[in-house]
């Protein structure tokens, strides 16, 4: 056991004598040491009841025979941090809970660990950490929220947010608005639909490095303390045998995790964090890949903001097992993937099926015949963009019109909310990329102001940052190169055609190729002055296209 090195023989007394320090018994430190990773925080509501998975999986360990020993990662709410400056530091975040999982583990040395994350960049940012410390590990999130209710129909943290757009074009009062407010987000967890967080949750499990559930017991459910206990037992059998996150998370576990996206309709921000963890275990997923897994992988899934089911009901429904095992009746689930269950995935979606197709349509009854995200390119996006092409009205799914531009969120938001956007405009917000933002802000707010105001289905809106889980509509994130760099959304001008055509996976700037050269030649792209933190991310951090990885200097 790694831990062996440094709790045995006599030159080890100092440690031990440290041990005892913690109140561990010679018996407890004979054992092996299991690190949890506690999102545990008193301002996410999706941590606030971690503290109660983090002592089931303390259970789950001691009963099988381990000695558990909980640290903490940090978490930002991207609900609470919308809209503002604290929006800049959310995608940061994810490299620094990485960085410090990685320092912890390795400076205490565990032999195992457990990790309890549930929020945006918390899963990513621990399962490049699983991936880069390479000891056993498993995944318990903290489980989604149960919907709300308003007027006896479910709702969810996008419904408050498109009622804002509602009150300011006075098609709800004030009262409504307040009722939205108090009752769409009724318990602990995270939101409801298939936003960033339950979209990685759940990814997890198709990843193999969470059990079945992971993704979708709702967080007040007994049955997700049953599953964190099940867990901390689980990490004492992977410890045994040695299984290890590179056994579990090799490219056919990837290939099963984006086609499962694909098929759940997942959040865009998955397509920024599944390549992030892939380059931590050595495999390269690009724009690409992901669009040659998405031509032949069918939407099954309709969860909000998408549709009007939730992630209880999909958990009803069966949950992630049940939709894998539809989708292996197309042949497209790697069976022989091993998991973090000790068995294949084929073995532990065996015995799953769907128990209600109007959650989990059939693989000959979809949504579409393609997956709900969408890779763009054209002289707009060289690269890529990115679009949740479930979450897309009929209507918009090929589009022209002449672009509004903006150079920031609070621009674009200012001309919104002002009436300043017409039917037919294209949205464009630039310099909230990786490096621009920095941080790659979510634009949550710009797009429920707009279909908050009856314009969901006739505007666009084009950004090099990105956009919530929660956004709905023809909202393209992810452009790069982003305009902080050169890329050619920096050249934008108001009233330039911009022409979408999401089914043949095209975004185009309708200005003669003379002029769009003469542009950039003539381009300097805007700059901010930074401090601290997200100066050196701004310094360090490659494109959405990549991931926004951060990049090694040598």
């Amino acid at each position: 056991m790694i831990s062996d090195s440094i709790k045995t023989g006599i030159k080890n007394a100092p440690h031990r004598a440290l041990y005892h320090a913690l109140g561990l018994t010679n018996e407890e430190i004979s054992r092996p040491l299991i690190g949890i990773v506690s999102s545990y925080n008193e301002i996410v509501p999706g941590h606030m009841n971690i503290d109660k998975i983090v002592n089931a999986v303390k259970m789950g360990v001691a009963m099988a025979g381990g000695t558990p020993v909980v640290f903490p990662a940090i978490a930002v709410c991207d609900g609470i941090a919308m809209g503002h400056k604290g929006m800049k530091y959310s995608l940061c975040t994810r490299e620094l809970i990485a960085d410090s999982t990685e320092a912890m583990a390795l400076a205490h040395g565990f032999d195992a660990l457990v990790m309890v994350p549930n929020c945006d960049k918390n899963v990513p940012g621990l399962l490049m950490a699983a991936a880069r410390l390479n000891i056993p590990s498993i995944f318990i999130s903290g489980g989604p929220m149960l919907a709300g209710r308003v007027d006896g129909k479910k709702t969810s943290f996008s419904s408050i947010s498109e009622a804002v757009g509602e009150y300011a074009a006075r098609k709800i009062t004030a009262e409504k608005l307040c009722e939205y407010e108090e009752n769409c987000c009724p318990t602990c967890g995270s939101c409801s639909g298939m936003y960033t967080a339950n979209s990685m949750n759940c990814l997890t499990e198709a990843l193999g490095m969470g059990l079945g559930g992971n993704g979708t017991v709702p967080a007040v459910y007994s049955k997700r303390i049953e599953l964190a206990k099940h867990a901390g037992m689980k990490i004492m059998e992977l410890l045994e045998k040695d299984i290890k996150p590179l056994d579990i998370m090799t490219e056919n576990a990837f290939i099963n995790a984006l086609t499962v996206d694909m098929a759940l309709g997942c959040s865009t921000n998955s397509i920024l964090h599944l390549p992030a963890i892939a380059n931590e275990c050595g495999i390269d997923i690009n724009p690409d890949t992901v669009n040659e897994i998405s031509a032949k992988t069918p939407n099954l899934c309709h969860l909000a903001p998408a549709g009007h089911t939730y992630i209880e009901e999909l958990d009803e429904a069966g949950g992630v097992y049940a939709v894998m095992n539809e989708l292996s009746k197309l042949g497209h689930i790697k069976l022989d993937a091993m998991t973090c269950t000790g068995m294949t995935a084929g073995e532990n979606i065996k015995n799953s099926y769907n128990k209600n197709t109007e959650v989990i349509r059939p693989v000959g009854n979809p949504y579409s015949i393609t997956g709900g995200i969408a890779v763009l390119r054209g002289n707009l996006a060289p690269d890529s963009c990115v679009v949740k092409r479930s979450a897309v009205c009929d209507e918009m799914l090929a589009h022209s019109g002449p672009a509004k531009v903006f150079d920031s969120e609070e621009d674009a938001m200012e001309a919104i909310t002002g009436g300043k956007i017409s039917a037919g405009d294209v949205v464009v917000i630039r310099y909230e990329g990786p490096k621009g933002g920095p941080g790659m802000r979510e634009m949550l707010n710009p797009t429920s102001a707009i279909m908050g105001m009856g314009l969901g289905s006739q505007v666009a809106l084009i950004t090099d940052g990105r956009f919530s889980g929660a956004t709905r509509g023809a909202a393209i994130g992810h452009v790069s190169p982003e305009a902080a760099v050169g890329g050619p959304i920096g050249i934008v001008k108001d009233g330039d055609i911009i022409s979408i055509n999401i089914p043949e996976n095209k975004i185009t700037l309708e200005v003669p190729q003379e002029e769009i050269k003469k542009r950039m030649d003539e381009f300097i792209p805007k700059t901010k002055e930074l401090s601290g933190y997200l100066k050196r991310y701004a310094g360090l951090v490659t494109s959405g296209s990549k991931g926004a990885v951060l990049e090694i200097k040598n």
